[in-house]
């Protein structure tokens, strides 16, 4: 009954069971697992953006998809709309699916402008994700949270703003209060 067959752009995936990026713990080999034991899709740990610019060694071992069942989802994040360009540009050689985080809550992350600190910024947000699907050539998805805080509930607007945009008609799915949901299988 829940368990169907899923389409994110053009890559289909057997069913909706997907392995969320956890820094820390979706690496290769439990990625490798998870796929044995039947999900649909698995998520990269997220990568900086700028790391993968700079062609960092640590980064690369945190991409690798080395004999891994596909498809697979790599999550980048940052707040350069340049450096999120050529992360992407990057990563579609090997990836399935380009995910964006912009709802890591982290201090290490949020400091920097990057993950949900973008909620403050909805215009920044959206030029990302637009030169991101822009320069790309496979399906972009977008990881966000429903807000910066419980006064700064933005996510339907985002979800609008990124609708006009008619190169990004992918997924966009949400973290809220500590639980994930779907908010549109097509925005």
């Amino acid at each position: 009954m829940y368990l169907h067959e899923l389409k994110i752009g053009n890559v289909e995936l057997d069913n909706n069971i997907l392995l969320a990026p956890m820094a820390g713990i979706t690496d290769h080999a439990f990625r490798i697992i998870c796929k044995e034991y039947g999900a649909g899709a698995v998520f990269t740990e997220m990568v900086s953006s700028k790391a993968i610019m700079y062609n960092d060694e640590k980064t690369k071992l945190l991409l690798n998809t080395k004999d891994e069942k596909k498809p697979v989802i790599v999550q980048i994040f940052g707040s350069d709309v340049e450096a999120m360009r050529s992360a992407g540009k990057y990563v579609q050689d090997f990836a399935d699916i380009i995910d964006i985080n912009m709802g890591c809550p982290a201090p290490k992350v949020v400091k920097n402008g990057d993950g949900s600190k973008l909620l403050l910024n909805l215009d920044l947000a959206e030029d990302i994700a637009r030169e991101v699907v822009k320069s790309v050539s496979i399906p972009v998805t977008v990881k966000i949270r429903k807000g910066w805080n419980s006064s700064n509930i933005v996510y339907e607007e985002l979800r609008k703003e990124t609708r006009k945009c008619s190169e990004f008609q992918e997924l966009l799915y949400m973290e809220g209060l500590g639980k994930s949901i779907l908010v549109g299988s097509v925005i």
